[in-house]
């Protein structure tokens, strides 16, 4: 058996852990059957960015006519598209693991690992233990149990990479943050494109009236059709077929198009690396269950990222990566906190949150204040034709603590940073948002115009 100082499982945010502790000496081993680089790099933010960008050039274009720019696109190259988000994608990929392989006291380990016993990982024909051991083993797309699914060639996030030329008319099973991203990038590029949704609403975790408004907006260049669950799935001929039953009236629908995705949620990794084997305990749904200081049940043993289910987004992985490390090497521990982790949908239009909704916030108790502004209502948004759009906040009342904000709206993952940055900070208040000055005219006005508006909810 190999013995190291540091192990780190998955090679996405788990680098962080890896890089550092050879930065502090530390002999390190990092498991990953690749490409190096995790999901972010390979098969999901990067990758998906770089194919949903051209969709928003795309649409700008068609819907430019509103402010007197009338443009039309002759044509849309897909194969151009997917060759320079492939040679990207590569690209950092293989830089990546060049550095790593060309890094001393750092081993990758290019297989997949399992536990077998305590603090005992075998991979391949070897098994290697550490001192301290971090599990960033991420999570896959989930295929739900669709009758005859098995039968038909469906593609999920990852797999949707791999397509050599666009369908000409595309089923999205599931209305979650992966399936409306890739139906506003398939609309965009002139597939036929129907998104069915088995919750009622879209983007279910968002606002209400977030989830509504971008119902409207997409409706303009896709079906939707929410609380609608998807029972059979058929290959006819070059065509795929489902069988849908509508939630309200039981009734059944089939509908068919060229392609079918099934985009409805991810499950973990902890089937294949089997953590429970080293005393890891499990959540009911396999993700590895973790303190507020990201410890799990085994000693020396640390999860974080998608392994655990938690704000499923790189950045808050990276952000965990900080946290881990810090109290896997200093008495002092630091709790992780949720509280003010932001996250971005980049449909058209985009969607962005940070913290409570205002549900939640009167659940909890809290006493609040909301305020609202709307895009059209600002110089800017005049300028811009007066998209639909809005800012919500969500502030404690007596201590004018920001506890929730979620905008809908152009830029809206560029503009939720400032409620960041605000919630960031020792007393969370709404205030530096009122007094800074904001260049007029600019979007971000209708940030502060939101604070501005606050009103007993």
């Amino acid at each position: 058996m190999e013995r190291f100082d540091v192990l780190v499982i998955g090679t996405g945010s788990g680098m962080i852990i890896a890089s550092t502790a050879v930065e502090n000496g530390f002999r390190t081993a990092v498991v990953d059957n690749g490409p190096m680089g995790g999901t972010c790099i390979n098969r999901g933010c990067v990758p998906s960015k770089m194919l949903i960008y051209p969709a928003d050039v795309a649409t700008m274009a068609q819907e430019a006519g509103k402010i007197g720019v009338h443009a039309t696109i002759d044509s849309i190259d897909f194969r151009n598209i997917m060759t320079r988000m492939h040679t990207l994608v590569n690209g950092d990929s293989s830089r990546q693991a060049r550095a790593v392989e060309a890094t001393p006291d750092l081993t990758w380990f290019k297989e997949q690992g399992t536990f077998t016993g305590d603090y005992k990982l075998q991979v391949g024909d070897r098994t290697i233990t550490a001192n301290m051991i971090f599990i960033a083993s991420g999570a896959r797309p989930g295929i739900p149990p669709i009758k005859g699914i098995e039968n038909v060639g469906y593609l999920t996030s990852d797999t949707v990479l791999e397509l050599e030329k666009p369908p000409g008319s595309i089923l999205i099973v599931g209305g979650g943050y992966i399936g409306v991203e890739y139906g506003h990038f398939f609309a965009g590029i002139g597939t036929k494109t129907t998104i069915l949704q088995r919750p009622p609403r879209l983007l279910p975790d968002e606002e209400p009236e977030i989830s509504d408004l971008l119902r409207k907006e997409l409706q303009r260049r896709m079906e939707i059709y929410t609380n609608f669950e998807v029972m059979e799935a058929k290959q006819e001929g070059s065509m795929k077929t489902v069988v849908a039953r509508n939630r309200e009236n039981g009734a059944l629908q089939e509908f068919q198009a060229e392609a079918l995705m099934i985009a409805a949620g991810r499950v973990p990794n902890s089937d294949i690396l089997k953590p429970e084997k080293t005393g890891v305990a499990l959540d009911e749904r396999g993700y590895i269950k973790v303190n507020e200081f990201l410890e799990t049940s085994k000693k020396n043993i640390w999860a974080f990222g998608d392994a655990i289910g938690r704000e499923m987004f790189k950045h808050v992985a990276n952000y965990e990566a900080g946290i881990v490390w810090h109290n896997a090497v200093h008495d002092h521990k630091v709790q992780m906190d949720f509280s003010a982790a932001p996250h971005a949908v980049f449909s058209h239009p985009q969607v962005a949150s940070v913290g409570l909704k205002e549900a939640e916030a009167k659940q909890q108790g809290y006493k609040i204040l909301v305020g609202k502004a709307l895009y059209k209502d600002t110089a800017m948004g005049g300028a811009m034709g007066e998209p639909e759009g809005f800012v919500k906040v969500i502030v404690e009342r007596e201590t004018g603590k920001i506890l929730g904000g979620h905008i809908i709206g152009a830029e809206a993952s560029i503009l939720i940073q400032e409620i960041v940055n605000a919630m960031a900070t020792e007393t969370k208040s709404y205030a530096p948002i009122i007094r800074a000055m904001h260049i007029h005219p600019a979007l971000p006005e209708v940030v502060q115009n939101a604070f501005g508006n606050l009103r007993p909810a």
